[in-house]
């Protein structure tokens, strides 16, 4: 083919580093546009992405030209310069270091967009952890507990 053709999207979850709560509703929004233009950057486009205090939650339709992890690597390490420089935190703000990625279909991306953008609503009843549990479950993800997140220190 003289071409490549792709529609891959995929969902990208990661956590403040010991999974604090430090994104500010006052500048959380900045984060996601910020963190858009990342992903616009490296040839992506970013469906939608919100989150809580304490972890992201970004539908991205990506280009088969990079790496999930190159793309979770560049976002996590611009956008934690971005919030460092501009003091946005006390002290250093940083990334966990794993993510969790998870693939969906075209006819999928209307009901993941809607859990993405109801965030407050769902972790009203649901923490972060049964929430990422869950999705470890519902992709048949086998995983080791001890794995799944960073004690805090």
């Amino acid at each position: 083919m003289a071409n490549t053709y792709s529609k891959i999207y995929l969902h990208f979850v990661f956590a403040v580093q010991n999974r604090m709560s430090l994104i500010s509703p006052s500048w959380q929004n900045d984060l996601y546009k910020y963190m858009a233009g990342i992903i616009f950057k490296n040839g992506h486009k970013a469906y939608i992405i919100n989150g809580m205090p304490d972890h992201i939650h970004a539908l991205v339709s990506m280009n088969p030209k990079q790496s999930p992890s190159d793309l979770m690597h560049d976002v996590k390490r611009s956008s934690s310069l971005w919030i460092n420089e501009n003091h946005l935190v006390v002290g250093k703000f940083s990334w966990q270091e794993g993510f969790g990625v998870f693939s969906y279909g075209n006819y999928q991306i209307p009901k993941i967009a809607k859990y993405i953008e109801t965030q407050q609503e769902h972790h009203a009843k649901q923490t972060f952890i049964e929430e990422y549990k869950d999705f470890l479950k519902i992709f048949e993800i086998e995983y080791d507990e001890r794995y799944l997140y960073k004690e805090i220190d």
